[in-house]
This record gives structure tokens, sequence and C-alpha cells, in this order.
């Protein structure tokens, strides 16, 4: 199966909005939200069924037994995120799991214990999506996310999959590029996204996998959009086209669909970008 990878150095540059457009545009039969933290792919997806969630477990988390601890102070001072207050109760948003005051407790009154980060959804009828959501305060966000990516693999047959990846380049952004065929990134033009982009394009190249750049609301700074796009040649990294600022692309995303269901300079700006993303994706053998 081959992967599609969508991503942007930060949030806000329209990543969700192509990715949703691309789903639409290539009538793909699998894809993925692994933006965990904050996943919002469903919103356009328009399934009626509910998906099947499975609980994910992520680091374990420390629990005292108040019956066998004798308050003798241990864990309080030798923990170094003060996540156990004076009246010996854990604060599981502070636990960060490393089971030092487990193994100093002279009385054995602490364990470790699964604690649930988050759920793992799939939603499944004639498509399949993957999608997880974590817990806030959570760590672990780039292991739910190879969740995720297993999880479409093992649900579906499909030759291409399109994943809506995470902003910036964190965990779960590593975790989401790590076995795509290719990557696209959505940059914008502003003095911050240039910087965003870099940062990504020089993660992502560590990958050795196939790079490529969109330009989103090109025309708010075209300035900019030059410097984005003299960057990419100077990199031998093809540009697959600028999608502009669209007042009706605002409209469409504020009412659940994609800029692909209305007729707008960004329909035929993002559907020209999707013809050339594919051909490069297509080279790739």
């Amino acid at each position: 199966m081959k992967q599609l990878l969508i991503l942007s150095g930060k949030g806000g540059t329209g990543k969700t909005t192509v990715a949703s457009a691309f789903i639409k545009l290539s009538e793909a039969k699998a894809y993925a939200d692994c933006d965990v933290d904050a996943p919002n792919l469903h919103l356009v997806t328009k399934y009626k069924k509910c998906p099947e969630v499975n609980d994910y477990y992520g680091m374990k988390k420390a629990e005292i037994n108040t019956v066998k601890c004798i308050e003798c102070g241990l864990c309080v001072e030798n923990c170094r995120f003060d996540a156990i207050g004076k009246n010996y109760i854990i604060n599981s948003y502070e636990c960060e799991g490393c089971g030092v005051c487990e193994y100093i407790c002279p009385s054995s009154a602490i364990t470790m214990k699964d604690f649930k980060a988050g759920d793992l959804m799939l939603y499944k009828d004639d498509t399949v999506f993957s999608t997880a959501e974590l817990k806030m305060g959570s760590g672990n966000s780039g292991k739910l996310v190879s969740e995720v990516k297993k999880q479409l693999r093992e649900n579906t047959k499909a030759d291409f999959a399109v994943i809506d990846g995470s902003p910036g380049i964190g965990c779960p952004v590593i975790a989401s590029i790590s076995g795509v065929n290719m990557i696209l990134i959505v940059a914008e033009p502003s003095v911050s996204g240039v910087s965003d982009m870099e940062r990504i394009i020089e993660t992502a190249r560590t990958f050795k996998t196939k790079i490529a750049v969109c330009i989103n609301k090109y025309d708010i700074n075209e300035e900019i959009c030059d410097i984005i796009k003299q960057y990419c040649k100077n990199n031998n990294i093809e540009l697959t086209g600028k999608i502009p600022f669209d007042m009706k692309a605002v409209e469409a995303i504020n009412n659940g669909v994609t800029i692909v269901d209305i007729d707008s300079a960004a329909k035929q700006a993002v559907q020209e970008v999707y013809n050339n993303t594919i051909k490069i994706l297509n080279k790739q053998e």
C-alpha cells in the first residue's frame, strides 16, 4: 500500500484542509489522522456508523496502597516530578512513570499500573479510517501514532492511503513519517512559516523519503511565496502548486465539507496540487 503523508511545520497552515481534499479527489479507500493530540479529520469524513473504540495504554503510572503505606516520606522526597502529595496520593497528570517511588518504597506499597492514555478509533464501511485521541497530559504520542498506522494496514487491502500527520517535528511526526512512500509539506508564506517548513524538511530528509511542497494561502504574501519557491529550487524539492486564500474555502471548512465540494479558486488549485503530487508519487518505483 502506497502511503502519502501530509505534514506542516506548524499548526494552522491548512494541512488537514489539503488532506481532506486529497481523500475526496482520490476517492481513497484508506486514510488516517495521526494528529493524535488534536484530531479533526473526522469532522469532514461523514461516517454514519460509530467507530470501533479501543483503550490505548501508554506508560504505566504509580499507585500507592494506603493500607500498606507507612508514610515514611521517601517517595515524596525522591519524586523529581512532584507528583506525590503530602496525603500520599499520586497525581496521574504529574507522574511520568519512571518507577523510582516503587523501587525505593520500604513497605512495597507502590506499584506501577497500566494507565489509559487515550482512545484508538476505527471507522469502517466501504472505506477504512484510522484515528486516535490522546488524553490531556498523556505521553507516548509517537507510540499511539504507530498504532493508528498499524490499525489502518491491518484493516484494509487498499493500494493507496492518505495520512494526515501532526504539525511540528516531534515524536508523532517521526512516527508518522516512518514507512511512508512520500511526504507533502504544506507551507504558508510567512516568516515563521518558512522557518517551520525548513525544520520539517530537515527532519523528513533523515528518512530518505521523497519530499514535495505546496504553498497554501500563497497570495497573502507573494514576496515570501517567492522565497519558498527559491528554497525548493535550491534544495531540489518539487513544488506541486499554490493554493490561494479563499473565503469560500473558509465557509466550506466551517460547514464541515472539503474545499473540493464547492466551486472555488481553492478547489481548482488543490486539484492541480493533487495531480502533480500523484505524478511524483508514482514516479518513485
